[in-house]
């Protein structure tokens, strides 16, 4: 599974960064707003969709099939790509700089690893005399080299040219998408786990508690549209705030003994800020970026969204881990109280284990698993299980908020950096917005 998961990740490597600059090379920036409001709309049926059905057919058929519905799909999509979709080409050839790929994987994987498998491992030592930090030190270090490589490369063909960094409107729209690509996994991440194992909801109704938030951005997405074209970096300010709103109101609401609408106004306030984010956020990073550039600067602003999700993944996950383990300890500690004595000790022990041994997420689950031994009388079975679940959920609650509130941290982070863009088009900008329109003529 692993190995064709990463095949999917190699064919959307290629498939990700085409869909921007053919839409910046077939439209002129003035009707790219609407343009925009549509992929948003798309996106934001695609979020709706996801849960909703994956969590249908998790529940009915079993999850195998969560991978065989995207055949039909994505033959179908193949069909009409070949049929739709224009033949653009800039008539220019392009060499692939490997060193470049090489490094940046290398290092990316040292920082990920370590994130993601640091608590599995202590924070200490994964093999020999390796450790996490030194794994994820590699990581920065063969970074910080494949940034030198490439400043060495910027007269050739880098694989990350710079020159698409000196547009300052598209520079800060690459720490944007960053930020979103953390801040919907800080989010849906630990909501997800607090639906299913908290509340004790299946996958499809999980999928269907999420539905308001990306129903909300597809019913705002054309008003956003409308504005984007004038009040584009305000708009832009305004839907990170919301969504920091939103996700906030979520982070102070949630209980063990809250319920599935008890979310509805948050996840309304995030959809509705999450309209206005996406089609300012694509309009202002394309507006003054030269037509050369379109191709380079797509496939970073989607590299960078992916990487602002896998190091979200990786940052929520792992923080979210170190403080169930500590609270899940301290309630069971707590908690212990309730049950005979001879019963304590192991009790606190079983939850100290089973913290360090990852979760488990789905309905009717504990969260973790306590190995009970042989012997014990059912009435204490039963008795310990209630009071291990009261650990798992007031602890997951109490871990969940830390993850969340970082989410909001760097939203919040990213509205203070839109203050620095451009709300009008550079001349520059108008120039290039032009000459990107014409080309397709002269090259069909």
């Amino acid at each position: 599974m692993i190995l064709a998961r990463g095949a999917q990740g190699f064919g959307a490597a290629m498939l990700a960064p085409q869909g921007l600059p053919i839409m910046t090379t077939i439209f002129p920036p003035e009707r790219r707003g609407g343009v925009f409001a549509i992929y948003g709309s798309l996106a934001g049926l695609a979020v709706l969709l996801g849960p909703v059905v994956g969590g249908f057919i998790v529940t009915n058929f079993g999850w195998r099939w969560i991978f065989y519905i995207n055949l039909p799909i994505g033959l179908l999509t193949f069909v009409l790509a070949l049929a739709l979709v224009p033949d653009l080409r800039p008539g220019r050839r392009h060499r692939l700089d490997f060193t470049g790929v090489a490094l940046a994987s290398a290092g990316l994987l040292g920082i990920v690893f370590g994130l993601i498998e640091g608590q599995r491992y202590s924070w200490g030592t994964v093999w020999s005399w390796i450790t996490i930090p030194e794994i994820i030190g590699a990581g920065v270090l063969t970074l910080a080299v494949f940034l030198v490589v490439q400043w060495r490369r910027q007269d050739q063909e880098p694989l990350l040219p710079f020159a698409v960094f000196k547009d300052r409107n598209y520079a800060v729209m690459t720490l944007v998408m960053l930020v979103m690509g953390f801040a919907i996994v800080g989010v849906f991440l630990p909501m997800t786990i607090y639906y299913q194992s908290v509340l004790g909801l299946s996958a499809f109704e999980a999928g269907l508690a999420i539905a308001p938030q990306p129903l909300a951005m597809m019913l705002m997405s054309g008003g956003a549209a409308a504005l984007a074209a004038r009040y584009a970096k305000y708009l832009l300010i305004a839907g990170l705030t919301l969504f920091a709103v939103g996700i906030g109101y979520i982070a102070w609401t949630a209980q063990v003994s809250s319920n599935r609408w008890s979310f509805v106004p948050g996840l309304v306030i995030a959809g509705v800020g999450m309209a206005g984010i996406w089609t300012p956020v694509y309009s202002l990073a394309t507006r003054d970026l030269q037509p050369r550039l379109a191709g380079v600067a797509s496939g970073v602003i989607s590299t960078v969204q992916e990487l602002g999700a896998v190091i979200g993944s990786a940052a929520i996950g792992a923080l979210l881990q170190n403080q169930l383990a500590s609270d899940l300890h301290n309630r069971a500690v707590s908690y212990s109280a309730q049950l005979p004595p001879q019963a304590q000790a192991p009790f606190v022990d079983g939850f100290s284990k089973a913290a360090n041994a990852g979760l488990q997420v789905g309905r009717g689950q504990t969260g973790t698993s306590l190995a009970l031994p042989a012997g014990v009388p059912a009435q204490l079975v039963h008795q310990i299980q209630l009071v291990a679940h009261a650990v798992f959920t007031q602890a997951f609650v109490d871990a969940m908020r830390p993850t969340m509130v970082l989410a909001i941290v760097v939203i919040l982070v990213a509205a203070i950096g839109t203050f620095g863009v451009r709300n009008r088009p550079s001349r520059a900008g108008v120039h290039a917005g032009a000459e990107a329109h014409e080309e397709p003529a002269s090259v069909a």
